[in-house]
């Protein structure tokens, strides 16, 4: 296959240059991510004004925004060729449960999806992970039998794997997305001038991290693997929602 490889890591992210490396052994590899870190990005397009996309090497490049905008110029025409499938990391840090609303890593697979090509998002259980060649050798191996998969071709499948050598991981699990505690308060500090600073305070502690979620899997040393979709529409509530609506008309 011909696989984009992006990340909200950027470009230098050690990551991104094991899981390219690991799929250029089977596959044509094009990589296509952001200038710098972007974790929390989400899924935010650059709108206000143009992106510059810079060469690195052979089918190797960066861009000044977003990892949404990587991933949409990379298959709309910045590269030659136009790829089979998208795959975003290896991120460092876990997008379990919450997480995946405002991981920048999940949105460069959404993106991929949205642009109408199967979509694969992989992070590392660890902000300091010592084992990506763990998470690189998780996804060549669902590659090989991608084919044989009987999901729905529109799902993005979000990969989570804890940072332990290939040989101490037990297998791979389909989950759910967990819940996490809401978030911590924010921080305030001040700048060298005496004016406050706010800072986004840390990520709640896993709140639903039963058996069947990702959280659990990856506590239990399983790859996670958890599918998602683009349409949030409740469907479940739509009957209610119209049914209250009358009241009102």
């Amino acid at each position: 296959m011909n696989i984009l490889v992006s990340n909200d890591d950027g470009y230098r992210a050690p990551g991104i240059a094991v899981l390219a490396e690991a799929l250029s052994l089977e596959h044509e590899v094009s990589v296509v991510a952001p200038e710098r870190n972007c974790s929390g990005a989400s899924n935010s397009l650059t709108l206000e004004r143009g992106l510059r996309a810079s060469k690195v090497a052979e089918n190797s490049y960066f861009v000044d925004g977003t990892p949404t905008d990587t991933v949409h110029l990379a298959v709309t025409g910045l590269l030659d060729k136009t790829p089979d499938m998208v795959v975003s990391g290896i991120n460092a840090g876990a997008n379990m449960g919450d997480d995946v609303l405002y991981s920048g890593t999940v949105a460069a697979a959404m993106e991929g999806r949205h642009l109408g090509l199967p979509a694969i998002a992989v992070s590392m259980d660890s902000f300091t992970p010592e084992h990506y060649e763990t998470a690189a050798k998780a996804v060549v191996k669902l590659l090989a039998d991608l084919k044989q998969a009987s999901f729905a071709a529109n799902t993005i499948l979000n990969i989570n794997v804890p940072d332990i050598p290939w040989t101490e991981i037990k297998g791979f699990k389909a989950t759910r997305l967990g819940n996490r505690h809401k978030s911590e308060g924010m921080i305030i500090q001040k700048d060298p001038r005496g004016d406050p600073m706010y800072w986004v305070g840390p990520p709640g502690e896993a709140q639903d991290a039963g058996e069947g979620t990702d959280f659990h899997a990856v506590s239990q040393h399983y790859v996670s693997i958890t599918p998602l979709q683009i349409d949030l529409t409740r469907y479940n509530t739509l009957n209610e929602l119209e049914d209250w609506l009358k009241i009102h008309i």
